[in-house]
């Protein structure tokens, strides 16, 4: 089977496809007013519709906030809050500007200057974005950690980063900072959250309070380093990836391009801002849109999520397929009746969007999700389903204006562009602004993703003749089948479109004759239980779906997937233990998941 014939197969196959007009080659958009795409586009004029700061230089937290303030908006609410336990705080852009410029000064009055790095941990709260601007306002380099890393992913990144400064809580200093803190000679400060800090600490409350509201933002150049974040591969220690402050040219256009923001847009973005994606567009990328963003402190919940959508009228909403998945997985009951009419884009981050995933947001919200691609490294979404875009569903899009793409293969320093068709690496020509600088102290690793006038991705993928791209896998899933290269995002998205299934994962595994064979390890919906019967139905819709060569020859039923706590699917990890393998960087798993 080909790939046009797999993504054929899932649009042909989705429920209600012989009378849905939606899963024909593409889900007609109809035309929106979107200046976004009428205006001039490129870097350039990207760059043109920022401020940059008086006298030169650009900081990022002088485009996300600053700028609005100077020009009248200081009243329009910045951030709304919604507490764990119900509570509701709403900041405006002059108060968030406020409260940076007092974090800025605390980090002057302690002595922490330019360059200085200032590591974050501790989750969705009001105090992490203000910081995260002060900081940069400051002229210091923000790194965020996620809330729920244990001591040692904690303290690894921190040496690595050479953290002059960690913003905490206090239960999160004392179970996971406290006992090797006196170890780490760069760390010079510690703030902690609220009014009292134990012994060694700052308390930040009081020590903001006592400080002016106004703060020079220090004078940086697009080249200064702004961001530093942490991405784990297969083996050794995490990288920590640079990026500076040039990059919120691209967060600000991404975000209007490719998430349809616009002024006074009520905006939610449930990544924890521990993460790539909800610092690039969690904080950055909204503010530079003079957005209102919602945070919710508390973890996924079904019904809390409708309600928020439902009550604070989101009409851009930014979430990951696991979220997804785990919403179809409860059906559509829980959303009848739901008020979802402010709803205006829906857009998906972090891994593969299945097709299906696209067309039960039609079905249930009444717009499509959205699926876009890009990482750590890039900084920024590059490629992407834009809002007056057709879909094709289980397609990341096209290349956003000012970004070049395309399908490579590279063998001994030597890149060759293959033809529309071809499955091979997805590159992209350097030169985006938000485009990362380094791996920190790793210059050869960072050297090795670039060739041939190219930044090679890792990822493998085709284009079709209509300029899309689809995601086939990460070079080191794919499998090697009989002399058939296997994408295991394929196989999982058609064990997907059974309604017994929940989420699937798929491995090769070695084989005497074929090489490799695919094994998938799968999760149920509610209301179906694993048994010998189900996994013969399962094959042999898989061997209906995608040929006898490409389907799993063994379907394993797990209660849960191994994933990182941002809700990617581990595959390396099942591979791993499967075969007695060296398992890695665990640092980002998932904790339940061990």
């Amino acid at each position: 089977m080909t790939w046009s014939d797999f993504v054929s197969t899932l649009i042909r196959a989705a429920p209600g496809a012989e009378e849905d007009e939606m899963c024909h080659d593409v889900i007609r958009k109809t035309p929106t007013d979107t200046p976004s795409l009428r205006m001039q586009t490129g870097w350039v004029a990207a760059r043109a519709r920022l401020e940059g700061l008086p006298g030169g230089g650009i900081n990022i937290a002088h485009e996300a906030v600053d700028r609005h303030v100077a020009a009248g908006h200081g009243e329009q609410p910045a951030l709304v809050w919604l507490g764990r336990e119900g509570e509701r705080r709403v900041l405006s852009y002059a108060d968030l500007a406020a409260q940076a410029a007092r974090f800025a000064h605390v980090l002057r009055q302690n002595g922490i200057g330019r360059g200085e790095r200032i590591f974050l941990l501790a989750g969705r709260v009001p105090d992490i974005y203000a910081a995260t601007l002060g900081a940069l306002k400051a002229g210091a380099v923000v790194s965020p950690l996620f809330a729920a890393f244990g001591p040692e992913p904690v303290r690894a990144r921190m040496e690595i980063g050479g953290a002059s400064v960690l913003v905490t809580t206090e239960v999160q200093y004392r179970r996971k900072v406290a006992e090797w803190r006196a170890t780490m000679p760069s760390l010079k400060l510690i703030l902690i959250l609220g009014d009292t800090a134990p012994e060694g600490c700052v308390a930040l409350g009081p020590a903001m309070a006592a400080m002016p509201d106004v703060f020079e933002t220090v004078r940086t150049g697009s080249e200064d380093m702004a961001l530093l974040h942490f991405t784990s591969g297969t083996t050794g220690l995490p990288k920590g990836v640079v990026h500076v402050h040039d990059a919120v040219v691209a967060h600000a256009e991404t975000g209007r391009i490719a998430l349809d923001l616009r002024p006074g847009d009520i905006y939610w973005c449930t990544a924890d801002p521990g993460w790539v994606t909800g610092m690039s567009y969690g904080i950055v990328s909204p503010l530079c849109n003079r957005v209102t963003m919602v945070v919710d402190e508390a973890e996924f919940e079904l019904d809390r999520w409708y309600a928020i959508l439902e009550r604070e009228r989101v009409a851009v909403w930014y979430t990951a397929p696991t979220a997804i998945r785990m919403m179809m997985r409860a059906g559509g009951e829980a959303a009848r009746g739901r008020d979802f009419s402010a709803l205006r884009f829906l857009a998906s981050v972090g891994e593969p969007l299945n097709a299906e995933c696209v067309i039960w947001g039609q079905e249930i919200f009444g717009r499509p999700f959205h699926d876009n691609w890009w990482q750590s490294e890039t900084g920024g979404i590059m490629i992407a389903n834009t809002a007056p875009m057709d879909i094709k569903p289980g397609s990341m899009g096209k290349p956003l204006p000012g970004v070049e793409a395309g399908i490579v293969s590279h063998e001994d320093g030597e890149v060759r562009v293959l033809p529309d068709g071809a499955i091979g690496e997805l590159a992209l020509r350097p030169g985006w602004p938000s485009m990362m600088r380094a791996y920190l102290g790793q210059p050869e690793r960072y050297a090795k993703c670039f060739a041939g006038g190219w930044y090679l991705t890792g990822d493998l993928a085709m284009r079709d003749s209509d300029g899309y791209y689809w995601f086939v896998g990460r070079a080191d899933d794919l499998i090697k089948s009989s002399g058939h290269l296997i994408g295991p995002f394929e196989v999982e998205s058609a064990l997907i479109e059974h309604p017994a299934v929940a989420e699937a994962a798929v491995i090769g595994i070695p084989d005497e004759t074929a090489g490799e064979v695919v094994k998938a390890f799968v999760t149920l919906k509610a209301g179906f239980e694993p048994d010998e019967a189900l996994e013969r139905e399962l094959r042999g819709h898989a061997r209906k779906r995608l040929g006898p060569a490409v389907a799993p020859r063994e379907i394993v039923f797990r209660e849960s997937l191994p994933r990182t706590r941002s809700g990617k699917i581990m595959r390396r990890l099942l591979r791993a233990r499967e075969l007695g393998l060296p398992e890695g960087d665990l640092s980002t798993l998932e904790g339940n998941a061990r």
